[in-house]
């Protein structure tokens, strides 16, 4: 099975109980007192063009591991989902906890630093979100993060299943724009859980075509599902968007921008 998704993906209830179970990563087997597990979930925690569509989709393909998507997301929700989403950060997580949920208690989440704080003022996403672990997805290649996240601002592409809406055209200062905002998304969820005394899932997108059934097998623990979590192919419709454009301006951004003597 990993090799058909690695040829695709070549192609293509007390506060301190709680930030124990984080630290110590014990699996969560929370009963609502009728002899089923209450909810429970996980959030995607990322930057823009890391791989979290297909590593949502990878999860979601299992049936068991929620719909991960970014419900903090108004505009694209709509565009997306459901033309009356709405835009309260409140009813996003009653989103989260009902389209978000598979039928055995668990939701999932996708979401980036800059959402988090958007919300952070009006929620406690620990507290609205019950028992709520981390994944914190990175890609090593940031260039070719920030390229293709130039590029997808332009075309409005974000998943190869989108229509292209626009042309792509270089833009040095877009791309070194998108190189800093990258690396301080990352940098901020690293100094989140830090702080929080948190040691999420870590997952790279280059290693996914090896880890994705990994990966589901360490959720479906610490989540506490029972019984096997298997990746179904077939349910996988995104392939790679990276092309040769993306190496033609991986090598102008570098010959432009690069000197190994300064920072």
């Amino acid at each position: 099975m990993m090799a058909e998704l690695a040829a695709r993906w070549r192609t293509s209830r007390t506060d301190g109980m709680f930030r124990m179970m984080h630290v110590l990563r014990w699996p969560v087997t929370v009963s609502d007192g009728l002899g089923q597990c209450a909810p429970r979930g996980y959030a995607i925690c990322t930057a823009p063009r890391s791989g979290s569509n297909w590593l949502g989709q990878l999860l979601q393909s299992t049936g068991v591991l929620g719909t991960p998507l970014e419900y903090f997301n108004g505009p694209a929700r709509r565009i997306l989902d459901d033309p009356t989403y709405p835009d309260d950060p409140n009813r996003q997580v009653e989103r989260i906890l009902t389209m978000g949920r598979t039928p055995n208690g668990v939701y999932a989440l996708k979401i980036f630093a800059n959402q988090f704080r958007a919300i952070e003022s009006h929620i406690r996403l620990t507290r609205a979100l019950p028992n709520l672990q981390f994944v914190f997805l990175r890609r090593r290649d940031v260039l070719g993060q920030a390229i293709s996240w130039s590029r997808a601002l332009q075309t409005n592409q974000y998943r190869s299943t989108q229509p292209v809406s626009g042309p792509a055209t270089y833009d040095r200062g877009a791309i070194a724009e998108r190189l800093r905002v990258i690396v301080e998304e990352y940098a901020l969820w690293q100094s989140y859980f830090a702080r929080n005394g948190l040691s999420p899932i870590e997952v790279s997108y280059e290693d996914l075509p090896q880890t994705a059934q990994i990966v589901c097998r360490k959720l479906a623990k610490l989540l506490g599902v029972k019984g096997k979590v298997v990746i179904q192919p077939k349910l996988i419709d995104l392939v790679i968007q990276r092309d040769d454009l993306s190496e033609q301006w991986r090598r102008r951004f570098v010959e432009e921008e690069g000197n190994p003597d300064r920072l």
